[in-house]
């Protein structure tokens, strides 16, 4: 089912009406009825009782998103969501790998209590916790230096500002976030797909086909590093929007 973004818009933050200079275009924006005034819509095209939200030149309308523009900030701020959750996530690991090189002693002898506790347990259903590739991981953890945890949380927590950084950027639709993206995104994609060699995992393949496309969407939609005529051909696209607006949803022929 194809999705009315105007409507839906506007649905959600109300209607967008602007009086035109140009007698031409205001005839068209304009309605008279029985209830008073009416004015159309410059983003989904309906009429609208009650006084415009602005007057003047046609060329001074307010650029209202609409259409294919909708959707591709809907689709930015989705990203920004995702890169937002990941960003929390990375500064919890962060903070606990900090906490842990504090503690580092007092932890291992934790561990080894439990697993000194859970090892028949577990042997009683024929698991050998000694020879588990998870307990193995945790054990090496434990021979880290503090100066090395603290390089690692650093490293984390400057990984969760970016990604963070590339959420507020992504969520107001700025350019210089979505190059950002593109960059940091593209530059872990080797990494992730090292990852999948040493073990594959569901959510591992699932994080890897969403960045690319990530990065695919952006670079691709947004014209950026020259793609599909560059910034001049955005810039000029955006631009003709914007001029056009009124006249667009006044049905005016330019």
């Amino acid at each position: 089912m194809k999705i009315d973004w105007d409507r839906r818009t506007c649905a959600r933050k109300g209607h967008v009406t602007y009086a035109p200079d140009d007698p031409r275009l205001r005839v068209r924006l304009h309605a008279q009825t029985g209830l008073g005034d009416a004015w159309r819509c410059l983003r989904c095209g309906d009429f609208v009782l009650g006084e415009p939200h602005g007057s003047g030149p046609a060329r001074d309308a307010p650029l209202v998103p609409r259409g294919k523009v909708l959707r591709d900030l809907f689709i930015l701020r989705f990203l920004a969501v995702e890169r937002t959750v990941r960003g929390v996530f990375i500064v919890l690991v962060a903070v606990a790998v900090w906490k842990f090189s504090n503690s580092q002693d007092a932890v291992r002898r934790l561990f080894n209590e439990y697993l000194t506790v859970l090892r028949p347990v577990f042997r009683h259903f024929h698991y050998d916790l000694d020879h588990s590739p998870v307990i193995g991981s945790i054990q090496k953890a434990f021979g880290y230096k503090h100066s090395t945890l603290l390089l690692v949380a650093g490293l984390l927590l400057a990984y969760a500002l970016i990604e963070l950084v590339e959420a507020v950027g992504l969520w107001r639709a700025k350019r210089w976030a979505e190059y950002l993206t593109v960059v940091a995104t593209a530059a872990f994609l080797p990494l992730e797909i090292y990852e999948l060699t040493e073990k594959i995992s569901y959510l591992k393949i699932a994080t890897l086909v969403l960045n690319i496309l990530a990065v695919l969407y952006i670079a691709l939609a947004k014209r950026l590093f020259g793609l599909r005529g560059g910034r001049r051909k955005f810039d000029e696209e955006r631009h003709s929007a914007s001029l056009l607006e009124v006249e667009e949803s006044a049905g005016v022929l330019v």
